[in-house]
C-alpha cells in the first residue's frame, strides 16, 4: 500500500519511514506542500481536513497525521495548538522553553502525546488510528534527538530523561510509533 504523506515536516517524513520500513506501506512525501487550514477541534478533524486537500490534490491514497502535546496545567492551551504555542514565528526550541516557563510555580507537569493518524484510500475508505505516549515535562530543556517539545518531555518509562534523549527508544515507543503499530496490523490483516 503506497501513501503520500500530507505534511511539509521533513522530520515527519523521515520518522514515519522508519517507523514502516518493514511493513506493507510505504510513505512517501508529497511533491508539494499543500497551506490546510487547520481549524478543527480535534485531532481527528485536522487529520482528515489534510487528508482530503492532498487526496483532492495528488489523486492519491494520503497518509495524514495531527497530533500535539497536552499538558494538564494548561488544559486549552495546547492540544491540537501544539504547533501553534506562543503565536507564529516561534522556533521548536522557544515554543518548549515558553511550556517551562509557563510551568515554573506548578506542581502538576502531568502530559501526553497524541497522534492521530488518518489514511484516506478514497472518500469512501477512511481509517483512524490513535496513539498516545504519557510523561510529564521536565524542569528544563535537555537534548539533541527528535524535535518539537522531545526536549522537555520525560516519558513513564524514563521519568529523568527527556524523549530528546531516547532517540532509539522513542522510535519503538512514541505516540506515532503506536499509532503506526495499530495502522500496520489492520493493513496486514486487510
Amino acid at each position: 500500500m503506497n501513501f503520500i504523506l500530507a505534511s511539509g515536516n521533513a522530520h515527519k517524513a523521515e520518522e514515519f519511514g522508519i517507523l514502516f520500513k518493514d511493513s506493507n506501506v510505504t510513505v512517501k512525501a508529497a511533491p508539494t506542500k499543500l497551506e490546510v487550514v487547520e481549524d478543527g477541534t480535534t485531532y481527528q478533524e485536522n487529520a482528515l481536513k489534510k487528508a482530503q486537500a492532498y487526496y483532492e490534490e495528488f489523486k492519491k491514497p494520503v497518509l495524514a497525521d495531527d497530533s500535539g502535546i497536552n499538558v494538564e496545567a494548561l488544559p486549552d492551551e495546547l492540544g491540537i495548538f501544539s504547533a501553534r504555542f506562543g503565536g507564529e514565528g516561534l522556533t521548536d526550541k522557544q515554543r518548549a522553553e515558553l511550556l517551562l516557563e509557563k510551568l515554573l510555580d506548578k506542581e502538576k507537569r502531568e502530559a501526553f502525546f497524541t497522534c492521530v493518524l488518518c489514511f484516506y484510500i478514497s472518500p469512501e475508505e477512511i481509517y483512524f488510528f490513535e496513539g498516545r505516549m504519557e510523561g510529564e515535562i521536565s524542569d528544563s530543556y535537555v537534548g539533541d534527538g527528535g524535535f518539537g517539545y522531545d526536549p522537555v518531555f520525560c516519558p513513564k518509562a524514563f521519568p529523568n530523561k527527556t524523549v530528546a534523549e531516547l532517540e532509539e527508544w522513542k522510535n519503538a515507543n512514541s505516540h506515532r510509533a503506536k499509532a503506526v503499530e495499530s495502522a500496520v496490523k489492520f493493513f496486514k490483516e486487510l
